[in-house]
């Protein structure tokens, strides 16, 4: 079994079981015909995932890896905003009539700030005191700028990686303020699994984990009959997936150096709502 397919099966089931449901408020999400998205959550699911012993791919449904991987790159090594550098369309909907979604994600991790070293952007920042100072309990990201929210087309969900060097494994956490279980948990955990690879292989360290921190975690109304047929699959073992060993600058990555084998996953034919 898969370990991610585990534990995306004990989160929904947590949040369905034990959650809170949001109705009592007016709620900003809207479904397509207006009506407004309610959900049911948890708060703060925190789960743990180890690289070394399997990258977390669920087989309960197809996630779209390549995808999740471009869409990594265009934040983190583009560090865009414009959804012309994007290979999909899921960032159609916050986009602008230019196909900017304002100064959000790359945008913030473009941003150049002066250190004592140097002029540094904040991902040039993180691979610089991998390789010079390692021990450092400051490597992170942030780009939930308060002072730039008004301009974005979206509050940046995943907001925040913390990377911490112990012996040769380079662990990372990743913090979201809020996540659609259903449509982004799995390639979310992808993205940035596949993040923490390329920044510990260009840096000299072997991935170790990624524990990924979620303060609401939610799953919309009409996801609900969806999210229950996919949890009684039965979960496949765990996909091998790597990233090509010759590649140690992060800006030459692309998504051909990304492999998946003896990927087995459920159909899913379903349209999925997506709440705006």
């Amino acid at each position: 079994m898969s370990y991610a397919d585990d534990a995306f099966i004990k989160n929904c089931r947590d949040i369905l079981d034990n959650g809170t449901w949001d109705t009592d408020f007016t709620v900003r999400p809207h479904w397509d015909d207006g009506t407004p998205a309610h959900t049911i959550k948890k708060f703060g699911m925190v789960t743990r995932y180890d690289l070394t012993k399997e990258f977390p791919l669920m087989t309960l449904r197809r996630t779209a890896v390549k995808s999740a991987m471009d869409e990594i790159l265009w934040i983190w090594q583009k560090k865009s905003n414009n959804i012309a550098d994007l290979h999909s369309h899921i960032w159609d909907s916050w986009a602008d009539e230019e196909g900017s979604i304002g100064k959000a994600y790359g945008y913030q991790l473009g941003v150049p700030h002066q250190y004592p070293e140097g002029m540094f952007d904040q991902v040039d920042r993180v691979l610089y005191d991998l390789k010079h100072n390692p021990n450092s309990r400051r490597i992170l990201t942030n780009i939930y700028n308060h002072h730039d929210l008004h301009e974005m087309g979206l509050y940046p969900c995943a907001y925040s990686m913390t990377f911490n060097v112990s012996g040769n494994k380079l662990n990372a956490i990743l913090n979201q303020r809020s996540q659609d279980m259903l449509t982004a948990n799995n390639w979310n955990i992808c993205q940035y699994a596949l993040l923490l690879m390329m920044i510990a292989q260009s840096t000299g360290f072997e991935a170790g984990e990624l524990v990924h921190v979620v303060a609401d975690a939610h799953i919309y109304d009409r996801h609900i009959p969806l999210v229950e047929e996919i949890i009684k699959n039965a979960p496949y073992p765990a996909p091998k997936v790597g990233i090509n060993p010759d590649i140690h600058d992060f800006y030459q990555f692309t998504t051909d150096d990304l492999y998946i084998e003896n990927y087995q996953y459920h159909d899913f034919k379903h349209k999925i709502p997506v709440a705006i």
